[in-house]
């Protein structure tokens, strides 16, 4: 038998998890509030980016900062569906803001948002298909480091501007608001209630637990191999190119889940979406809980807005001063965020292992 650090055990991660998201579970039961609701389901939402983020950068070693374009893609692509589901297909066919601007037919971008299936379809697959396609262009060239977040930063900015400027396409600055809730299977999902909360609080569970189990397969083993030493992987037979574009493109993916629920619980989308001091956020986030730990890198994002929140209030425009305080804080003493912290303490746990 050997001492060891409880953190490190696969079980012991595995009870935290459920644990955790079975707490969370369980809040709506203890309080009736549905602005709280509301709120809560927005964390949920950061804590899917976040852990976006923790996949890309922490796992895969991908620094992006543009996670931001498939929340922005996928947000469109919901926000559209909503819409459709409010217009009539012959006394009302055509959103009253294409009206403003002067459209007199819908315009065939939008018709396939017609469908709810199929607007959903696209809401998720085309940030993937674009992440996939923007992967191999970066990866095949053998990008790494601070090129990748240059040109997924610059990406994201040239989005930005396309949502912006395409008024008559996507309200410009003022943004879609779908005036009713989404539907679907017959359930109307009410933006404020504690169906809203369970519907984020579950799509961030399904996550999390999906990506910690693909982790610990041999694709998790290959992608964290190239993190560390992408010339020895290559030398030793690996497609880089090819693990670093699916771990790219998933993290597209969960990034695009977060865009679909945030439109689900605001009814609103706009360029601020897209929005790169957003992104650069949600690198902070997952810096400050822990971009290796993937429950640490929710509790980053959940901590930091919830702080924000009852605090930022106070401060104001000071708040962005002091998260940048704080950033530079743990990047320069706690290098593993809130996760190594946490690390460090469980390891006083008495616990120990068979040797091997």
């Amino acid at each position: 038998m050997q001492r060891a650090n409880l953190y490190h055990d696969k079980r012991a991660q595995w009870g935290v998890y459920f644990v955790f998201f079975g707490v969370l579970a369980i809040i709506p039961l203890l309080m009736d509030d549905p602005f709280t609701m509301n709120q809560y389901a927005r964390y949920g939402v950061f804590g899917m980016l976040a852990l976006s983020v923790s996949l890309v950068w922490g796992f895969g070693g991908i620094l992006s900062l543009g996670q931001g374009i498939a929340f922005g893609m996928a947000a469109y692509g919901m926000g559209a569906t909503m819409q459709m589901q409010y217009q009539d297909p012959v006394n009302d066919p055509i959103p009253s803001f294409m009206l403003t601007n002067e459209l007199e037919a819908l315009p065939t971008v939008w018709e396939p948002f017609w469908d709810t299936h199929l607007g959903l379809i696209l809401a998720f697959g085309i940030p993937v298909l674009f992440f996939v396609v923007f992967g191999l262009l970066m990866f095949q060239a053998r990008l790494a480091g601070a090129f990748v977040a240059i040109m997924t930063l610059a990406m994201l900015g040239a989005w930005y501007n396309m949502a912006y400027d395409m008024q008559p396409f996507t309200a410009g600055f003022n943004g879609i608001s779908p005036p009713s809730a989404f539907e679907a299977f017959g359930v109307e999902v009410d933006p404020y209630s504690n169906m809203i909360y369970w519907v984020s609080l579950g799509v961030l569970a399904f996550l999390t637990i999906s990506i910690k189990a693909l982790l610990q397969t041999k694709f998790g083993t290959i992608v964290q191999a190239i993190r560390d030493d992408p010339e020895r992987a290559r030398y030793l037979g690996y497609n880089v190119a090819y693990y670093q574009t699916v771990l790219f493109a998933l993290g597209g993916l969960v990034a695009a889940f977060a865009g679909v629920v945030w439109v689900m619980i605001s009814q609103y989308v706009s360029p601020t979406s897209l929005d790169i001091f957003f992104s650069i956020t949600m690198v902070i986030w997952a810096a400050v809980g822990g971009r290796m730990s993937l429950f640490g890198a929710i509790f980053g994002a959940m901590f930091i807005k919830a702080a924000e929140s009852y605090v930022g209030d106070e401060f104001q425009a000071t708040w962005f001063v002091i998260l940048g305080v704080v950033f530079i804080v743990v990047v320069r003493f706690l290098p593993k965020g809130f996760a190594g912290l946490f690390e460090y303490a469980v390891g006083f746990v008495p616990y120990w292992r068979r040797n091997g």
